[in-house]
């Protein structure tokens, strides 16, 4: 996959210095929709090995709406960055760029396991990705970072709007009856409504839609693999 973006690819940040290219990026996040068409959705997710510091980043894509796998795409990396709550991005985008990389049926739009708006200063992993790959991306996270859900129904499909020091940052939904929800976020050139409908029809009958879901499973499985190969069992 070809990457479109005028951002400089620079990775050698302290966490001040993220923080404060967060702050300067965030202001170019599109919340309402520009995209064409769907014919690919990609989901993409990342897993590390502690005891190395190697990640695992995995993207796989769909034809959409059929959810029929087309191919997936594997890059494994060292982790540079540290982990600080808030810089996910900064962590896991060189690794999974490497994996974007190797994709030839460039999707039309990312599921990203993750935060996009929904995070403290509303450029959350989501966000940073559609950016640097110009591409329309949604984060669909399995719990909170910021806000609050003051109610939501029990029943699959019941939505309620995640909110944070007074604004919507997103939308939590139940996506099986009494499970606990999902939280959708727009991450780049997609609106939250419309992000909140897509995720709807990525759903399979489980409680996480199947490109991120898989995109999960495919990494952990990846560094299952690595750390069988080198033998590292617990004493």
């Amino acid at each position: 996959m070809k990457m479109k973006t005028g951002l400089e690819l620079r990775w050698d940040f302290t966490p001040r210095q993220a923080i404060e290219v967060q702050q300067t990026l965030r202001g170019r996040v599109e919340t309402q929709d520009r995209f064409g068409p769907l014919r690919y959705v990609a989901g993409a997710d990342l897993a590390f090995d502690p005891a190395t510091n190697l990640a695992f980043a995995g993207v796989i894509v769909y034809r959409f709406p059929e959810l029929t796998e087309v191919e997936r795409c594997t890059a494994r990396r060292v982790l540079r960055f540290p982990y600080v709550p808030g810089l996910l991005s900064f962590r896991e985008i060189p690794v999974l760029l490497g994996a974007f990389e190797r994709v030839a049926t460039e999707p039309d739009l990312i599921l990203v396991d993750g935060h996009g708006l929904a995070h403290p200063r509303r450029f959350g992993i989501a966000c940073h990705l559609g950016l640097i790959l110009d591409k329309p991306t949604i984060g669909c996270a399995k719990s909170i970072l910021v806000g609050e859900v003051a109610e939501l129904g029990a029943r699959a499909g019941s939505t309620a709007p995640l909110v944070d020091k007074g604004e919507r940052v997103g939308i939590a939904l139940r996506t099986r009856d009494n499970v606990k929800p999902i939280y959708v976020t727009t991450g780049h050139r997609v609106s939250v409504e419309s992000a909140v409908d897509i995720v709807k029809q990525c759903l399979d009958g489980l409680r996480i839609p199947k490109p991120t879901r898989e995109a999960d499973h495919f990494v952990g499985a990846l560094r299952r693999a690595y750390q069988e190969r080198h033998m590292r069992r617990p004493a």
